[in-house]
């Protein structure tokens, strides 16, 4: 995701001035020093290094969007720490504004099921043998989207194999038939252009924010910023 960023970047006419993979050693202090005067942060490494890189970009007063996964054990801490230093974050399990679009559809369709005792509701999720979180966050959001209009849990089957950039399914199962919801991602170019409008949209701002809740509001300014 960091080169599928990075290149999607450039494209864009932006200019990215560091990269630092989750190996990168330095307290958050230095990290901080080498983020400093940069308009934006976007991290998609692995979930032990998440604080770390929250730290370092509340010390620099850079916003930071967060697409790693894995880390939501974590994410008081990091609220806390950017309400005390002032800092700007923006979480989102995925980035993609397909995905975005998908979440709102599987919530009308549990809307419409809820209720009715002869359909049991249940999520596949495919991604790359390299992946190391499973359930993915984008099924762990889809399961409490479920939830909310279910009122339980739903079964979730994640496989990890080849190079599959991700697949979700949400299906509804009667004894009668079977209506399935599905979103496929072709490439990671969706994620990352998803990222880049939203590390446009939080630039000036300061709080915690989710990207499903803010999604209308940065697909507005990415519409403004149409010439």
């Amino acid at each position: 995701m960091g080169r599928v960023v990075q290149a999607r970047a450039r494209d864009a006419g932006h200019e990215v001035g560091a990269v630092l993979g989750s190996d990168a050693r330095g307290t958050p202090a230095e990290l901080a020093r080498v983020l400093a005067g940069h308009d934006a942060a976007i991290d998609f490494s692995v979930a032990p290094v998440v604080l770390r890189h929250v730290t370092a970009c509340v010390e620099a007063r850079v916003p930071l969007v967060e697409g790693t996964t894995g880390w939501r054990d974590q994410e008081p801490e990091a609220r806390r720490l950017v309400a005390e230093g002032g800092g700007a974050l923006l979480i989102g399990a995925n980035f993609s504004i397909g995905v975005q679009l998908f979440y709102r559809i599987v919530d009308r369709a549990a809307e419409l099921f809820a209720g009715l005792k002869a359909y049991d509701a249940f999520i596949e999720e495919e991604h790359h043998a390299a992946k190391r979180d499973a359930p993915s966050g984008t099924a762990l959001e889809l399961n409490r989207l479920l939830g909310q209009r279910l009122g339980g849990e739903v079964a979730i089957s994640s496989t990890r194999a080849g190079h599959i950039p991700g697949v979700h399914r949400v299906g509804f199962d009667s004894a009668a038939d079977q209506v399935m919801l599905m979103h496929s991602a072709r490439s990671r170019d969706g994620f990352a252009a998803g990222a880049l409008a939203a590390a446009r949209w939080l630039r000036g701002r300061s709080g915690v924010y989710a990207f499903a809740d803010v999604f209308d509001q940065v697909l507005e300014g990415e519409r403004r910023a149409v010439p």
